[in-house]
């Protein structure tokens, strides 16, 4: 069995043109948002990042339905400026598509790094956070906020440090405020929704 799995599927609609995200030995990358509905009618705005090259064919991006797979990636940002873990989609596969029909589907295995909170809802309800390990080539590794609830949060909120976890689920976006020297501040977090653990390959 694979010690590690990081597999993103995404289908939605770029809300915006694409800008200069970083530089990597030499080659330039760039990040849009998608926005991607759920099946609540509530929609998640996530940060996409591709290559010029993928992404000049596409262009103007606004608008356009897009097919994108590729993995989960987290940064740690030291500038001081917005929020410390940056989550974002890293595009393998990027295209344009004529589906109507949005999709998220996230597919994970790592290893639990930090201790999971297990917690309840005013109304009773179980919910578990935790931060998932999932090694890249090179000796890198991301960090991937991870939330899950009901019995799902049961099982892994009882989970110890070091304990290698397989999910599937969605990615989402929410918003919070965080007040800074006094004056509030809205951000986003970006974390993956855990729908079911799995033990068996999946996509």
């Amino acid at each position: 069995m694979e010690t590690t799995r990081n597999f993103v599927q995404l289908r939605g609609t770029a809300a915006g043109e694409p800008v200069t995200s970083h530089e990597n030995h030499g080659s330039r990358f760039c990040r849009f948002p998608l926005t991607v509905q759920r099946l609540s009618g509530q929609t998640d705005t996530l940060w996409v990042i591709a290559t010029p090259d993928q992404l000049r064919r596409l262009e103007p991006l606004t608008g356009r339905r897009l097919a994108v797979e590729g993995q989960l990636r987290s940064f740690n940002n030291k500038s001081g400026r917005g929020s410390r873990l940056v989550i974002s989609v890293f595009a393998q596969l990027l295209q344009s598509t004529e589906e109507t029909e949005d999709q998220n589907r996230i597919a994970l295995r790592g290893v639990i790094c930090k201790p999971p909170v297990l917690r309840r809802t005013p109304l009773g309800r179980c919910i578990s956070d935790m931060m998932l390990a999932v090694n890249r080539r090179y000796g890198r590794a991301d960090y991937l906020p991870c939330i899950a609830w009901g019995q799902v949060a049961m099982i892994t909120g009882n989970m110890a440090v070091g304990e290698v976890l397989s999910l599937e689920g969605r990615v989402q976006s929410r918003v919070y405020t965080k007040v800074v020297e006094g004056c509030a501040q809205e951000r986003t977090a970006f974390e993956v929704s855990v729908m079911h653990l799995v033990e068996d390959e999946c996509f």
